[in-house]
């Protein structure tokens, strides 16, 4: 039986709510398919007269100081800083968002980067739980974002009891993934 027929109407918030959704799924999605088309498709772009090289770096650094920011602002909130826990998590946003411009650039020009090092299964192993755990960072961010705004503060402590832990681990991992890339291959003249 439809909502009509029931007499149930849906509230405004709800409709809200699922065109906010349904929006960050088609956001979600066309990030993952941007993703496995530079990586799995594309891989690079040789000859294209952009030297990147240097990102690698650059992303490890947004990646380390998204990580600082996240702790940051956990201490914050749990000190009841509401507006420095709020600028630090926006702060923490900005970090990742730049890191993920940073790294389409990079893969869209230079292609993926081979691990060639002693400890392949460990670096797979990591790469695998930090690639996994990406995926659902930036669509939980922004439901968590949504309900702050939204004044919804026990939805969004739900969401965030999730994101917190894998949004930290993603950054941390991201350096570390950066740091064993790096220890592996060799230098170039």
């Amino acid at each position: 039986m439809s909502n009509a027929a029931s007499g149930l109407t849906p509230s405004p918030a709800s409709t809200n709510d699922r065109s906010f959704f349904v929006a960050i799924g088609v956001v979600s999605a066309g990030a993952l398919a941007l993703l496995a088309w530079l990586l799995l498709i594309r891989r690079g772009g040789a000859g294209m007269g952009v030297d990147l090289r240097f990102m690698p770096a650059v992303n490890a650094g947004l990646n380390a100081t998204a990580a600082a920011l996240l702790l940051s602002g956990w201490v914050a909130i749990k000190r009841g800083a509401r507006k420095a826990h709020q600028n630090l998590m926006v702060s923490a946003f900005a970090a990742s968002a730049l890191f993920l411009v940073g790294y389409l650039a990079y893969h869209y020009v230079h292609g993926d980067t081979r691990y060639v090092g002693g400890f392949r299964g460990l670096y797979l192993t990591l790469l695998a739980s930090h690639v996994i755990l990406s995926m659902p960072v930036l669509p939980m961010a922004l439901v968590a974002f949504y309900f702050s705004w939204r004044q919804q503060f026990g939805r969004h402590r739900k969401v965030t009891r999730w994101l917190a832990p894998m949004w930290l681990y993603v950054s941390v991992t991201g350096v570390v993934v950066f740091f064993m890339l790096r220890g592996s291959v060799p230098a170039v003249p």
